[in-house]
């Protein structure tokens, strides 16, 4: 099949283009800037959601389109909700006048309570496209965990940098993190579903956790445990710049993965784990200790961690 990835150069697709590849796919690496793109043996084309002048040659003859993109930088409220709603609309046009028979989105569960700009940004971009005559399979997951992960990073930085932790009230929120390969593998499925309408399936983990109980998963595997202290209040603004003291999650990032918090996010609708008939995703301490290995810090950050693993009370 001849499959066109928007978001190619992005923590999921580059995992995503590499497995597609290796089944046998002819794959279409959609990115911003493809000249700069590496590695540069993967067939890159520009492929822009805010410029639909850059559709038609990046959809011309394919089969399949998986979308992985998602505005994290800029934009807020109502204007981020116009700008994912019309970037969909643009791309479900594109793909029936090229007659593409299926796309694919990874989108986020939705929220217990409210969505936050950015959740409710993504939720509507999967029922715009899930709207047209277009099939479009639309998978769900909470944090992704993997090195190059933006939730990930943010999440191991905190476990691993810091012996005594505050505890802002947005760490109660449960989600169901789950391990990049996992993620990939659903993708990879319903690319070749062959479901014939539209339909939004859920990617659970194995397990239902506090962003709590996440961090300190986080810090055993390493063979540590940080003391943790609660605070009443800690608005998203603040952790935002306390996150990007600790971490290296960028500022504006950090703060709409924070706001998206706010709430539970549970994966009780339809799995698509079901459908596909998958093994049970990873355990979790396995993706954990995996995305350690693969994410070596350096530098002074390396340098701290070291000092925590020492200092730190063991698990």
């Amino acid at each position: 099949m001849k499959v066109v990835i928007a978001g190619a150069s992005g923590f999921v697709g580059r995992h995503l283009v590499a497995r597609l590849r290796s089944d046998g796919h002819e794959v279409r690496c959609g990115t911003r800037n493809p000249v700069t793109a590496r590695p540069s043996d993967w067939s890159w084309v520009a492929l822009d959601v805010d410029r639909p002048e850059t559709f038609d040659a990046a959809f011309a003859g394919c089969e399949a389109l998986v979308y992985l993109v998602h505005q994290m930088t800029g934009g807020h409220g109502p204007d981020l909700l116009r700008h994912e709603a019309a970037a969909a609309d643009h791309v479900v046009a594109a793909a029936r006048r090229h007659g593409l028979h299926r796309i694919v989105f990874l989108g986020a569960p939705r929220p217990a309570g409210r969505a936050s700009p950015h959740l409710e940004a993504r939720l509507c971009t999967g029922e715009r496209l899930r709207s047209s005559e277009v099939s479009c399979i639309e998978l769900r997951a909470s944090m992704i965990i993997g090195a190059g992960s933006e939730s990930w990073t943010m999440v191991r930085d905190l476990a691993m940098r810091l012996p005594i932790m505050v505890l802002p009230r947005w760490l109660a929120t449960r989600s169901s993190p789950i391990g990049i390969t996992d993620v990939v593998d659903a993708l990879a499925a319903a690319v070749v579903d062959d479901l014939p309408a539209s339909a939004a399936f859920d990617l659970p983990g194995p397990e239902y956790l506090t962003a709590r109980e996440v961090l300190t998963r986080t810090a055993a595997t390493s063979g540590f445990q940080p003391v943790m202290i609660p605070v009443p209040v800690l608005t998203p603004k603040l952790s935002a710049h306390w996150l990007q003291f600790v971490t290296r999650a960028d500022y504006t990032v950090a703060r709409q993965l924070v706001a998206g918090l706010g709430s539970d996010l549970p994966c009780d609708g339809p799995s698509y784990w079901d459908r596909m008939n998958h093994r049970r995703p990873r355990a979790l301490d396995e993706v954990m200790r995996e995305a350690l290995a693969a994410d070596p810090v350096t530098g002074n950050g390396r340098r701290w961690e070291r000092f925590v693993r020492r200092v730190a009370w063991p698990a």
